[in-house]
């Protein structure tokens, strides 16, 4: 038997505090070995106590939670999930959070809430047996793309649409591959695994660091060359329809493999509208989602490319695609964007 995973709680509230340990303790695979009410405390706890993983409020007296969070990825990485309350600021300082190398968020429970924390205790086992801590110290700072003489990179897009999947490690990860792109990028469409507040902020942020317009995207809009369409979180899957003018479409309809918006949907979506004429990316994360709908689309004629157990924080959706055989190639992430770029090049299609 594996043995649980060793959790420290941190939170300056002990009625919090209390109410994670309890959710948590309420899996037999996760122990909760120690609690700290600041970062100091923590500190000291983490020395002692050495665990797989710690849980981390993101406002805290003394020194806030995205400080603290910033000592251990410099002086110890380890897995760190962030407790944030689901607002526009906590969208902005968890965002800020995973990039500086959070495992994952969790958003503080609302009222009426029936699972306080969701899947909060899968996210845990998820972090003490991935590859967290090696992968923080390889992954170089983000910055903003610098300014090009020539901002297409000498890139002309054929005719081909890419679909990209992602959930546990996904901010970093698709910031890697959209920082590849240039402005006249693929019309791109990406389903992330996120809370419905984070998307907006998450959208914005990725506008901000790369080339190609990054939108939320919207019931209706029309796929364009340089852009990208986030799927917002939470109520609605992503689809994308129309073969005269292919667009998105948010569908109100019941959640696929536990998730609204759904990675499946997106790609069976895509396998049916354009087949042949796509590129299928499944990126890190946690469960199956994807890798049906993946497989629709390489059945269908469309490229498909992996992200390499090596490079993913979690190898859950791309190893379930590579063993349905959904995967074409399997690449590390530092390559995926310039795949990407190979496959839709006018060049590549036979058009100048």
């Amino acid at each position: 038997m594996t043995a649980p995973a060793r959790v420290l709680v941190v939170d300056d509230s002990p009625t919090m505090r209390g109410l994670i340990t309890a959710v948590l303790r309420a899996d037999p695979e996760v122990d909760v070995v120690g609690q700290a009410g600041d970062a100091m405390e923590a500190r000291s706890a983490i020395k002692q106590l050495n665990p797989d993983v710690v849980t981390l409020d993101i406002e805290m007296p003394n020194m806030n939670g995205l400080e603290f969070l910033e000592k251990i990825m410099r002086l110890r990485p380890m897995p760190v999930i962030m407790v944030s309350t689901l607002t526009h600021r906590g969208a902005d300082a968890s965002l800020m959070a995973l990039e500086i190398g959070a495992f994952d968020c969790v958003g503080k429970p609302q009222p009426g809430d029936v699972r306080p924390f969701g899947d909060l205790a899968e996210k845990v086992k998820a972090a003490a047996r991935s590859q967290h801590r090696r992968i923080r110290t390889e992954t170089p700072p983000l910055a903003p793309v610098a300014a090009s003489v020539d901002p297409t990179g000498g890139y002309r897009p054929g005719r081909k649409m890419v679909a990209i999947g992602a959930s546990t490690g996904g901010v970093e990860a698709l910031i890697a591959v959209l920082q590849k792109f240039p402005v006249n990028c693929p019309p791109t469409v990406i389903t992330q695994h996120m809370p419905s507040t984070f998307t907006k902020s998450f959208a914005e942020r990725l506008n901000r660091l790369c080339a190609p317009v990054v939108q939320e995207a919207t019931d209706g809009a029309r796929l364009e060359i340089g852009r990208v369409y986030l799927a917002p979180g939470g109520d609605r899957h992503l689809e994308v329809v129309n073969s005269h003018a292919p667009c998105c479409r948010l569908a109100d309809r019941d959640p696929v493999n536990g998730h609204r918006p759904s990675v499946d949907v997106l790609f069976d979506s895509v396998a049916a509208l354009a087949g042949r004429n796509a590129v299928g990316v499944i990126l890190t994360g946690m469960g199956r989602d994807g890798a049906a709908g993946l497989l629709k689309m390489r059945h269908a004629g469309a490229r498909t490319i992996g992200q390499n157990e090596k490079t993913c924080v979690v190898y859950g959706m791309p190893r379930v695609a590579f063993e349905l055989n959904a995967v074409e190639h399997q690449h590390p992430l530092s390559c995926i964007g310039e795949e990407i770029l190979k496959i839709t090049a006018a060049r590549r299609e036979g058009s100048e």
